[in-house]
């Protein structure tokens, strides 16, 4: 494993998504930037039109731009792999947005924490906002199934939900009571997710059925999570300084991070087939699996 030095410690890379144009581009949460990594370790900003703006998490848009969201001043971001940038604000004031993933229907979905709203925006910028059937919900991370919805983690509400493209919402509670369920992702065949609060990683059926594997360190705090193939998973653990890795059955393998309280946070899988972390101390980890 080796890192990366991107930016000052107070920048805070955050998320990390691989381009189209096969480089890593990474948010600087708390200086108001995107990043472009080429995989040589060549750097390039762009600074959006707020330093407070607090880009969060970062994925490849059905249109060959990188979309993200901007959680303090209530935007969706956009920005080409040339570094043109655009944003969009959402209909609801105050909402929040925290996750975001290209969707089934050639549109991106996102999270509204706030609001407990699931946001759904075209690629020419028009926003639709789903009510979700519970208060204090805080929508976290979503992804695209492999039924052809949008999955998402319900933090507060300890619960995973399940969205149509048409806005039919099913939410399935979660075996353990507290877990706070944060990061998700799909293998392209079920669902996986990561419970901060119970230090466990859960894997969800398309049927709603749930299995849920302990981590060796129960208080690791899991954040999030990446599949590179059919049950084969990555995921950071920010309270332990670490990156781990589950297979199908549940067996854990943990590799400790160079740094130490280096703050991991987002995660995927590079152009290069290798595991890229963002490192809200100022890095980014490259793990070889």
């Amino acid at each position: 494993m080796r890192e990366i030095s991107v930016a000052d410690k107070g920048a805070g890379p955050y998320g990390i998504a691989a381009g189209p144009d096969g480089a890593l581009w990474l948010t600087f949460a708390h200086n108001g930037r995107i990043a472009r990594l080429t995989l040589d370790g060549e750097l390039d900003e762009y600074p959006l039109d707020s330093s407070e703006c607090r880009p969060t998490v970062i994925t490849p848009g059905p249109d060959g731009a990188l979309w993200f969201t901007r959680f303090e001043d209530h935007r969706i971001g956009r920005v080409t792999t040339d570094g043109e940038r655009e944003s969009f604000p959402t209909p609801t004031p105050d909402s929040g947005p925290f996750g975001i993933t290209a969707g089934p229907d050639g549109a991106v979905w996102f999270t509204e924490m706030n609001t407990d709203r699931i946001g759904r925006i075209t690629c020419e910028g028009e926003i639709t906002e789903f009510v979700l059937p519970r208060t204090g919900a805080y929508p976290s991370a979503i992804t695209a199934g492999p039924d052809g919805a949008l999955w998402f983690t319900l933090n507060q509400a300890n619960a995973i939900g399940r969205i149509t493209v048409h806005g039919d919402i099913v939410i399935h509670p979660l075996p353990t009571p507290g877990a706070a369920p944060v990061g998700i992702t799909s293998d392209g065949t079920a669902l996986w997710f990561v419970e901060i609060a119970a230090g466990q990683i859960g894997r969800i059926s398309v049927d709603g059925a749930i299995k849920e594997f302990p981590l060796p360190d129960r208080t690791a705090k899991p954040h999030a999570i990446v599949a590179a193939s059919t049950g084969d998973c990555w995921f950071t653990e920010w309270g332990a300084n670490r990156i781990g890795h589950i297979t199908d059955s549940g067996e854990i393998a943990e590799y400790s991070l160079p740094s130490p309280s280096s703050e991991p946070h987002g995660i995927t899988i590079g152009s290069d087939g290798a595991v890229w972390v963002a490192l809200e101390t100022g890095g980014v980890a490259r793990l070889e699996p």
